[in-house]
């Protein structure tokens, strides 16, 4: 029998996710590989969630999503953006930011088009780009002054005649970047001077640290009408398997990703989109103290990780932390991430795997920090045996 998987899926086998939750469990190894919390998120909102299962919102709801968290995600926007848009058509919702970034590449590009992403790069953005028989064409981001950004002249060199797209990931997964309102400006003039639309997968837009500004760029001069902003529930409100995620963009955008989205899932988790839209109104106060946790656990887990060498680089935001295993004497961190759990009893993600050419970025790890405090004092005690 020849290979049942087509070519285009090939290199997307087994994730990096499973291998190392598998090697958590089996070794009983504390995991800080996989960005989920282990708490749960708001408890009036989780009661609304049951509410709304027990009073019957068990059916398909519409197709772009229950009107009620069309109007919060609306309302959400513009207290805290400045953006307006309409519930009626210029907003979907999806079954979590990934199918909305996945829609919306089928919707857009055709094949042989180009779409840029700034790697190091959340995994599935290859995998749609693949799907849509489109090119990803990446533009590497460096540590640099301490925080990875990139390099505007490289990016200017990537787009080209085929450029449909450029995905732009802030709060940024892995490297926990925040893109500055320079860094967005430089990207916002590229797309209107080469006619390109922005696809912005805002998914940790709350979760920022020592007071540093999440700005979307949407909210840029000009990008309003070529910008379809992606967010969702889970990062928010600590309810990653919800799988509650929306897009905002023109309608014509939304129309022709819900156009695609239709025939992916049609619709899902009505319950969960009351829920989300009940806490959209009244449950932000619950996400600052969440991130205000956030920011001790990053502390604990920074310092931890240093102690026992690693090289560390702070995140603006996100769940995680990126660090550079050279002074321990390490260059591979495919390597290291495998003999870890035997070495320290931690599991940790190793970034070359979110690089298009994964050389670039073999000699950093990935530890995520969204875990309970004593979950990362533990995790930090087994680590100071790779100092010793």
């Amino acid at each position: 029998m020849t290979e049942p998987l087509v070519a285009r899926m090939r290199d997307f086998g087994t994730t990096i996710f499973a291998e190392m939750s598998a090697l958590a469990l089996e070794s009983g190894s504390i995991n800080l590989g996989q960005g989920f919390p282990d708490t749960d998120g708001p408890a009036s909102m989780l009661d609304f969630a049951v509410q709304a299962i027990t009073s019957g919102g068990n059916q398909y709801p519409p197709g772009p999503g229950t009107i009620e968290l069309r109007r919060a995600v609306s309302g959400h926007h513009a207290d805290h953006y400045g953006l307006s848009y309409d519930p009626a058509g210029e907003i979907l919702v999806t079954v979590g930011a990934t199918e909305a970034i996945a829609a919306s590449v089928l919707a857009l590009c055709e094949p042989g088009d180009e779409v840029i992403a700034f790697e190091p790069y959340y995994d599935s953005y290859a995998a749609s780009i693949a799907l849509a028989h489109a090119k990803l064409v990446p533009v590497t981001m460096r540590p640099v002054a301490g925080r990875f950004t990139f390099d505007p002249g490289e990016l200017r060199a990537a787009v080209t005649p085929r450029t449909r797209a450029i995905l732009v990931n802030s709060p940024h997964n892995p490297t926990g970047t925040v893109f500055t309102r320079a860094e967005l400006t430089v990207i916002a003039e590229l797309c209107q001077e080469r006619d390109v639309v922005a696809i912005t997968d805002e998914v940790y837009e709350h979760l920022t640290f020592d007071g540093v500004e999440h700005i979307p760029l949407a909210t840029l001069p000009g990008m309003r009408e070529r910008t379809l902003m992606i967010s969702s529930a889970g990062k928010t409100f600590s309810v990653t398997g919800w799988k509650t995620g929306w897009v905002c963009a023109p309608a014509p955008l939304v129309t022709a990703v819900q156009t695609v989205k239709q025939f992916l899932t049609f619709t899902a988790s009505g319950p969960w989109q009351l829920a989300v839209a009940y806490a959209l109104r009244h449950q932000l106060d619950w996400v600052s103290a969440l991130c205000s946790g956030l920011q001790d656990r990053r502390d604990r887990l920074m310092e931890g990780l240093a102690a026992a060498g690693f090289g560390v680089l702070k995140p603006s935001g996100t769940y995680f932390v990126q660090t550079d295993i050279r002074p321990l004497g390490f260059s591979d961190g495919l390597e290291l991430t495998r003999r870890l759990p035997e070495l320290a009893g931690v599991v940790a993600i190793p970034t070359q795997v979110f690089y298009h050419s994964p050389e670039r970025g073999r000699h950093f790890v990935r530890f995520a920090f969204c875990k309970r405090e004593h979950v990362i004092d533990e995790a930090v005690a087994r680590l100071k045996r790779l100092s010793h």
